[in-house]
Protein backbone atom coordinates (compact mmCIF):
# COMPACT_ATOMS: atom_id res chain seq x y z
CA UNK A 1 0.00 0.00 0.00
CA UNK A 2 1.29 3.89 -0.96
CA UNK A 3 1.05 6.48 1.33
CA UNK A 4 0.94 9.77 -0.26
CA UNK A 5 1.97 12.59 2.38
CA UNK A 6 3.61 15.80 2.72
CA UNK A 7 5.97 15.83 6.02
CA UNK A 8 7.50 19.00 7.29
CA UNK A 9 6.86 20.81 4.06
CA UNK A 10 8.43 17.26 1.82
CA UNK A 11 6.26 15.22 -0.51
CA UNK A 12 6.33 11.37 0.06
CA UNK A 13 5.58 8.53 -1.12
CA UNK A 14 5.99 5.62 0.77
CA UNK A 15 5.32 1.96 1.03
CA UNK A 16 3.43 1.08 4.48
CA UNK A 17 1.65 -1.94 5.59
CA UNK A 18 -2.34 -1.63 5.87
CA UNK A 19 -2.06 -1.72 9.60
CA UNK A 20 1.14 0.80 10.14
CA UNK A 21 0.62 3.29 12.21
CA UNK A 22 1.38 7.01 11.71
CA UNK A 23 4.46 6.70 14.39
CA UNK A 24 6.21 3.62 12.78
CA UNK A 25 5.97 5.12 9.40
CA UNK A 26 7.32 8.71 10.44
CA UNK A 27 10.32 7.46 12.50
CA UNK A 28 10.83 4.97 9.21
CA UNK A 29 10.79 8.19 7.39
CA UNK A 30 13.70 9.59 10.13
CA UNK A 31 11.49 11.88 12.20
CA UNK A 32 13.30 10.65 15.13
CA UNK A 33 11.62 13.51 17.20
CA UNK A 34 8.36 11.13 17.47
CA UNK A 35 8.58 9.13 20.46
CA UNK A 36 7.06 5.82 21.44
CA UNK A 37 6.15 6.06 25.04
CA UNK A 38 2.76 4.47 25.93
CA UNK A 39 1.11 3.19 22.76
CA UNK A 40 -2.43 4.09 23.83
CA UNK A 41 -2.48 8.05 23.14
CA UNK A 42 -2.36 8.77 26.39
CA UNK A 43 1.36 10.07 26.98
CA UNK A 44 1.62 12.94 24.15
CA UNK A 45 4.95 11.43 23.05
CA UNK A 46 4.57 10.63 19.70
CA UNK A 47 2.05 13.84 19.18
CA UNK A 48 2.32 14.91 15.57
CA UNK A 49 0.15 17.76 13.45
CA UNK A 50 -1.95 16.79 11.13
CA UNK A 51 -3.55 19.32 8.61
CA UNK A 52 -2.65 21.94 11.41
CA UNK A 53 -4.37 19.60 14.08
CA UNK A 54 -2.22 17.82 16.87
CA UNK A 55 -2.68 13.77 16.81
CA UNK A 56 -1.39 10.77 18.66
CA UNK A 57 0.04 9.23 16.09
CA UNK A 58 1.08 5.92 17.98
CA UNK A 59 -2.82 5.65 17.52
CA UNK A 60 -3.79 7.03 13.83
CA UNK A 61 -3.14 4.50 11.38
CA UNK A 62 -0.78 5.72 8.73
CA UNK A 63 -3.18 5.35 5.55
CA UNK A 64 -5.25 8.19 7.65
CA UNK A 65 -2.46 10.63 6.38
CA UNK A 66 -2.95 10.31 2.94
CA UNK A 67 -2.95 13.51 1.13
CA UNK A 68 -2.69 15.28 4.75
CA UNK A 69 0.66 17.38 5.38
CA UNK A 70 2.07 16.03 8.20
CA UNK A 71 4.80 18.71 10.96
CA UNK A 72 6.95 16.87 13.21
CA UNK A 73 9.40 18.49 15.74
CA UNK A 74 12.02 18.41 12.47
CA UNK A 75 9.65 20.62 10.48
CA UNK A 76 9.63 23.56 13.13
CA UNK A 77 13.18 24.29 13.84
CA UNK A 78 16.38 23.48 14.31
CA UNK A 79 19.70 24.15 16.34
CA UNK A 80 20.56 27.11 14.11
CA UNK A 81 17.34 28.74 13.40
CA UNK A 82 14.93 27.05 16.35
CA UNK A 83 11.49 27.82 16.34
CA UNK A 84 10.24 30.38 19.17
CA UNK A 85 8.81 28.01 21.38
CA UNK A 86 12.17 25.35 21.16
CA UNK A 87 13.70 28.26 22.61
CA UNK A 88 11.45 29.00 25.05
CA UNK A 89 11.64 25.78 26.31
CA UNK A 90 15.17 25.80 26.30
CA UNK A 91 15.50 29.24 28.13
CA UNK A 92 12.82 28.64 30.90
CA UNK A 93 14.58 24.83 31.51
CA UNK A 94 11.89 23.23 30.75
CA UNK A 95 13.46 20.43 28.53
CA UNK A 96 15.43 18.09 31.35
CA UNK A 97 15.66 14.36 29.74
CA UNK A 98 13.86 16.12 26.55
CA UNK A 99 11.61 12.62 25.61
CA UNK A 100 8.39 14.27 26.03
CA UNK A 101 9.78 17.67 24.54
CA UNK A 102 8.16 16.78 20.91
CA UNK A 103 4.82 16.03 21.86
CA UNK A 104 4.88 19.35 24.18
CA UNK A 105 5.90 21.20 21.62
CA UNK A 106 3.51 19.94 18.96
CA UNK A 107 0.73 21.08 21.36
CA UNK A 108 2.19 24.29 22.46
CA UNK A 109 2.38 25.55 18.43
CA UNK A 110 -0.66 24.29 18.00
CA UNK A 111 -2.61 26.27 20.79
CA UNK A 112 0.07 29.62 19.57
CA UNK A 113 -1.30 28.82 15.76
CA UNK A 114 -4.87 29.04 16.70
CA UNK A 115 -4.30 31.17 19.89
CA UNK A 116 -1.42 33.58 19.79
CA UNK A 117 -2.50 35.29 23.24
CA UNK A 118 -3.21 32.56 25.63
CA UNK A 119 -3.64 32.32 29.22
CA UNK A 120 -1.91 30.23 31.47
CA UNK A 121 -5.33 28.03 31.98
CA UNK A 122 -5.06 28.01 27.94
CA UNK A 123 -1.12 26.20 27.98
CA UNK A 124 -2.22 24.00 31.05
CA UNK A 125 -5.76 22.56 28.86
CA UNK A 126 -3.58 22.52 25.53
CA UNK A 127 -0.86 20.69 26.81
CA UNK A 128 -2.86 18.12 29.21
CA UNK A 129 -2.46 15.10 26.90
CA UNK A 130 1.34 15.08 27.10
CA UNK A 131 3.50 13.40 30.42
CA UNK A 132 5.84 14.33 31.81
CA UNK A 133 8.06 13.09 34.78
CA UNK A 134 11.13 14.84 34.98
CA UNK A 135 9.87 18.96 35.10
CA UNK A 136 6.70 19.02 36.37
CA UNK A 137 4.52 21.54 34.06
CA UNK A 138 5.46 25.00 35.51
CA UNK A 139 8.53 25.72 33.01
CA UNK A 140 6.31 24.43 30.44
CA UNK A 141 3.57 26.73 31.20
CA UNK A 142 6.20 29.52 31.42
CA UNK A 143 8.05 28.69 28.41
CA UNK A 144 4.57 28.78 26.17
CA UNK A 145 3.80 32.00 27.73
CA UNK A 146 6.76 33.54 27.09
CA UNK A 147 7.14 31.91 23.01
CA UNK A 148 3.75 33.71 23.02
CA UNK A 149 5.17 37.23 24.52
CA UNK A 150 7.88 36.62 21.65
CA UNK A 151 5.74 36.29 18.86
CA UNK A 152 4.13 39.30 20.08
CA UNK A 153 6.94 41.42 20.02
CA UNK A 154 8.44 39.89 16.57
CA UNK A 155 4.90 40.80 14.89
CA UNK A 156 4.90 44.29 16.02
CA UNK A 157 8.69 44.76 14.59
CA UNK A 158 8.26 43.31 11.34
CA UNK A 159 5.06 44.98 10.76
CA UNK A 160 6.45 48.55 10.75
CA UNK A 161 9.21 47.32 8.08
CA UNK A 162 7.95 47.27 4.49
Amino acid sequence: MKLNTKINGKAFCLEIQPNATLMDVLRQAGMKSVKFGCGEGSCGSCAVMIDGRPRNSCITLAGCAEGAEILTVEGMGNPENPHVLQKAFVDTGSTQCGYCNPGSLIAAKALLDKNPNPTAEDVKDALDGNLCRCTGYVKRIDAVLQAAAESKKTTKSTRGKK
